[in-house]
């Protein structure tokens, strides 16, 4: 089993810290993996995007070809980096961005929710991993949080953990 995802957004966002994460929960449950960053030379702001490859062999080639996983969070991410996903892609993004009609995605309020429910925008990027892991069990759901929660200052990681169980929550709203 080889999954390849592109996590995508605006520089500033945390999208580069949640691959990172996401590429460690994977490390934590024996798997293989890699994680790559990519932004615009405006860094915070432009279009950034963080690829994952999650493997059970060896892996190859450290850059997503076609994602089996998507998540774009800003329209400027999603015209970017939107295209080049297998056919059977999950695709997950806030509900902000404009998707061509026929696309088959789970569009979700993530920056809304780690606004106004959660408290802070800042967290989205952790609303994103609760989603995608609840959308796909790319990895172990309680092995992601403890991931999430390693990688946090002590005095936010009670914001994380709300951050993550309201990704969770939306997807099981859908």
């Amino acid at each position: 089993m080889t999954k390849e995802i592109r996590l995508s957004g605006s520089g500033g966002q945390g999208l580069i810290l949640a691959g990172i994460i996401l590429a460690e929960a994977a490390l934590k449950q024996g798997k293989v993996a890699v994680q790559s960053q990519s932004y615009g030379p405006e860094a915070r702001g432009g279009a950034s995007k963080s690829e994952v490859i999650i493997s059970d062999t060896e892996i190859l080639y450290p850059k997503v070809n076609k994602a089996d996983i998507f998540l774009s969070l800003t329209q400027k991410s999603f015209d970017s980096y939107g295209n080049g996903n297998k056919e059977n892609c999950s695709i997950v993004i806030d509900s902000s961005v404009k998707v061509p009609e026929g696309l088959n995605v789970i569009q979700l309020p993530i920056l809304e929710t780690a606004k106004e429910k959660v408290g802070n925008v800042i967290v989205a990027n952790i609303v994103s991993l609760g989603a995608i892991q609840a959308a796909t069990n790319i990895v172990d759901r309680d092995i992601l949080e403890e991931t999430i929660l390693g990688r946090v200052p002590a005095h936010v990681k009670e914001l994380n953990k709300r951050a993550f169980q309201a990704g969770i929550d939306l997807v099981k709203n859908f």
